[in-house]
Order: C-alpha cells, then sequence, then structure tokens
C-alpha cells in the first residue's frame, strides 16, 4: 500500500501549469514544510522535511485559487519516483507525493496569526477560502457562485 498523510505549510505560492493538447490539464507543483517529530539538536531548533507534492486537475486549480505561502494544509496521496538526465548528462532522481486530497489545516484568522512571520511582506491578492465563525462552522466567502471551496 502506497499511502501518505501529511500536514505542513506552503513554503511558496503553488506553481501551476498546463498541460499541452486538446484538453489541458492543471498541474500545480508546491513544497510543504513539515516538522519533525523531535527536534535535531539538543539547543532546540525545530527542523522540517521540505517535501515537494504535485496535484492534477481540479485539485490543482483549488491549490491555484486558495493556496498561498504559510497555509497549513493537510494532504493525503501517494508517493511516486521518477528520474530524467539533465543537460549535464547526469541521471537525477526525484520523489513526489501525488496529491489526492488536499484541504485546510486552520481558520483564516489562525493561519493568518500563526503564518504572518512564515509569509512574505506582501498581502495576498486572492480573496479568503473560509473563515472560522466561531461555532465550528466555515462561512462561505461572498463571490463564489459556481461551485463551494471543497470536494
Amino acid at each position: 500500500m502506497n499511502k501518505v498523510i501529511l500536514m505542513g505549510r506552503l513554503t511558496r505560492d503553488p506553481e501551476v501549469r498546463y498541460s499541452q493538447g486538446d484538453n489541458p490539464t492543471a498541474v500545480a507543483r508546491y513544497t510543504l514544510a513539515v516538522d519533525r517529530r523531535f527536534r535535531r539538536n539538543n539547543d532546540g531548533d525545530q527542523s522540517a522535511d521540505f517535501i515537494g507534492c504535485v496535484a492534477f486537475g481540479r485539485s490543482a486549480e483549488f491549490a491555484e485559487k486558495y493556496f498561498r505561502q504559510g497555509l497549513k494544509v493537510i494532504v493525503t496521496g501517494r508517493i511516486q519516483t521518477g528520474s530524467y538526465t539533465n543537460r549535464d548528462g547526469q541521471k537525477v532522481y526525484t520523489t513526489d507525493v501525488v496529491v489526492e486530497d488536499q484541504e485546510f489545516a486552520e481558520s483564516k484568522s489562525v493561519s493568518d496569526a500563526n503564518a504572518g512571520s512564515f509569509r512574505a511582506a506582501a498581502p495576498s491578492p486572492a480573496p479568503a477560502p473560509v473563515s472560522d465563525a466561531g461555532d465550528g462552522f466555515m462561512n462561505i466567502p461572498d463571490g463564489i457562485d459556481e461551485e463551494l471551496p471543497f470536494n
């Protein structure tokens, strides 16, 4: 069985490209900083792994629209390895998590408070996907007419 569950923060905004052909498909790539359970040194520094993720289709479009640097997300998927030969003739090995499901791990207000130092100084141009109403339910942002912001 090949199943991965990760929770971490995006190191930067997702990079989205579209495949060529009659039916272009969105492909989003992003990196999650996932804290390790144990500290690396005795000095108390928290260490993290930086894990590459790739999402396709509607998941990629969702990431493009709502995911921003510093946002804490939960990703489930599978590990996929590959290799290619670079321009220098050297073989390069890759390991990515192919995203099957992705969701927010915290409310927008908590995310803004916790990730403020993690994000770049410029504010995010995208509207907030959800906000916490304090009663356990999320508020749907204004302007979403065609579909809800989740799978």
